[in-house]
C-alpha cells in the first residue's frame, strides 16, 4: 500500500527555562500557547505547545523545558533548522521586529526562496520564509498582528549521518517527492500546504548532542486514528521497529529512528487540543493526564510559574 504523509505534524525540542520559552515563542514570535501540560514520562517537567489559534497540525512546536539541563549541539541525527511560513509581504515587518528586539539574524537563499535565519534564546536554529500556501493564522498577540503572523511550519532542514538512507525513507516510506538538488541540499515536498518542504543536507554529519537548543524529534501527519494504525503497519513492513501506539491525549503517536539517526514520530491529526478545554481558553490551565489528576497539587507545586506576557519592547 502506498502511503503519503501531508507533512510535519509537530516538532519537539529541548530548552532550559520555561518562562523564557514562553517569552520567545509567544512574546517574540506571536504564537499561541495552546497547551500547558507535562512530560508524561517526567511529570516534574512541562510540555508546552505553541501554534496558530488552535494548534492545528502543521503549526505546533512543542518544548520540554529542563531547568539546568545541558546545552545541546546541533548535528547529525537531528532537525538542523526549523522553518516557519509567514505571509507574502511580511519580511520587512519580521526583520524590523527581530532587530528591535535585539535578535540577530541573517538572510540566506536556496531553491529560489529567501529566508531570515536566527536562533531562539537556547540556540535552536529558526528560519522564516514567505509562502503563498497555508491558511493564515487568526491569532494576534503583542506586537504581531494576525495579518503578519506565522502561519505554521514551512518545513525543516534535516541533518543526517547517512543522508542517502534518510532520503530513501522520506521518498519510499513517508511518500515525499524529490524535487531537486542545490549545492549540498536536496529538496523534498509533501502534499500538504504547511510543513511540507523538507531540505536534507547531502553531506553526512557527525552526531549531534541532545540538549537545550536542539530538536528531540520531528512528527509527521496521519489524518486520523485509522490511518495512524495503517502507518504503523506500513513502517513495520518497511523494515523498522516502531513503538506501540501511544496515547498522547491530543494525538496518537508512534516513534521510530530512521537510518540517518533522526527520531521520527507519526502523529494523528485527531483529536486535537480543544477536546479537553474550551478553544477560548486554550493553554491557560495546566492539563494533566487522567492518571495524574489525583496528584494535581503535587505536580503543580513542582513546576515553575509561567505566564504569557507582552514583551517590554511591545508595551512601550
Amino acid at each position: 500500500m502506498t502511503m503519503k504523509t501531508a507533512g510535519i505534524h509537530h516538532i519537539t525540542a529541548f530548552v532550559t527555562d520555561a518562562q523564557r520559552n514562553v517569552d520567545f515563542y509567544a512574546g517574540v514570535l506571536g504564537l499561541r500557547l495552546v497547551k500547558k501540560t507535562i512530560n508524561f514520562d517526567a511529570p516534574e517537567v512541562y510540555h508546552l505547545y505553541f501554534g496558530n489559534e488552535s494548534g492545528s497540525p502543521g503549526t505546533a512546536i512543542t518544548f520540554f523545558p529542563w531547568a539546568g539541563g545541558r546545552k545541546g549541539k546541533i548535528g547529525g541525527g537531528q532537525v538542523g533548522v526549523t522553518v516557519y511560513a509567514v505571509p507574502v509581504g511580511s519580511f520587512e515587518f519580521w526583520q524590523d521586529r527581530l532587530n528591535r528586539l535585539g535578535i540577530a539574524s541573517t538572510r540566506t537563499e536556496r531553491f529560489g526562496e529567501s529566508f531570515i535565519r536566527f536562533a531562539d534564546w537556547d540556540g535552536l536554529a529558526i528560519e522564516l520564509v514567505e509562502r503563498e500556501l497555508g491558511t493564515p493564522s487568526r491569532w494576534s498577540f503583542g506586537g504581531v498582528p494576525a495579518d503578519m503572523a506565522i502561519k505554521g511550519f514551512g518545513g525543516a532542514v534535516l541533518n543526517s549521518f547517512a543522508p542517502e538512507r534518510t532520503m530513501h525513507v522520506l521518498e519510499s516510506v513517508m511518500g515525499l517527492e524529490r524535487e531537486g538538488r542545490e549545492g549540498e541540499l536536496v529538496r523534498f515536498r509533501a502534499s500538504g500546504e504547511l510543513g511540507n518542504v523538507i531540505d536534507v543536507n547531502h553531506t553526512p554529519m557527525g552526531w549531534g548532542i541532545g540538549g537545550a537548543g536542539t530538536v528531540h524529534h520531528i512528527a509527521w501527519r496521519a489524518k486520523d486514528e485509522a490511518e495512524h494504525r495503517s502507518w504503523r503497519e506500513h513502517i513495520v513492513r518497511s523494515g523498522f521497529e516502531p513503538t506501540p501506539v501511544i496515547d498522547r491525549q491530543y494525538f496518537n503517536a508512534i516513534y521510530f529512528r530512521e537510518e540517518g539517526g533522526i527520531l521520527f514520530e507519526i502523529a494523528s491529526d485527531t483529536p486535537g487540543f480543544a477536546h479537553d478545554e474550551p478553544f477560548e481558553t486554550l493553554g491557560e490551565k495546566l492539563m494533566l493526564p487522567h492518571w495524574l489528576e489525583d496528584r494535581r497539587d503535587e505536580v503543580a507545586q513542582g513546576l515553575p510559574p509561567i505566564q504569557v506576557r507582552e514583551l517590554e519592547g511591545d508595551t512601550q
